[in-house]
């Protein structure tokens, strides 16, 4: 599979994002999908997940509450809701998928597919 993320972009602290994940290749119900970000001078770390159907979500504390992952398999897309923005979580923003199991990691060795990154910023 291959992933393209895209929807960053500048927004002052409080407002909303809507990242996108765009997968190509095998139907993406055949894989987990999470988002991980890394901040500036930071390790990557990992954000979300949703097992293969959406059904089974997961959040890193600091987002929970604010952040909502979502996806549409029939569109081959991933979502990731940001609302309630703060300036730490200033990052770029990367999907990643894993072949469908009982898994869900919260490791970047978790994941066998990466997309690119796409650049949040939020002003104080």
């Amino acid at each position: 599979v291959q992933l393209q993320a895209s929807g960053g972009g500048l927004v002052q602290a409080g407002g909303s994002l809507r990242l996108s994940c765009a997968a190509t290749g095998r139907a993406l119900s055949s894989y987990s999908m999470s988002w991980f970000r890394r901040a500036p001078g930071k390790e990557r770390e990992f954000v979300a997940a949703s097992d293969w159907s959406g059904s089974v979500t997961y959040y890193v504390d600091s987002v929970k509450g604010r952040f909502t992952i979502s996806r549409d398999n029939a569109k081959k897309m991933v979502y990731l809701q940001m609302n309630s923005l703060k300036p730490e979580d200033t990052a770029v923003y990367f999907c990643a998928a894993r072949s469908a199991d009982s898994m869900l990691p919260r490791d970047v060795k978790g994941y066998e597919y990466w997309g690119q990154g796409t650049l949040v910023t939020v002003s104080s």
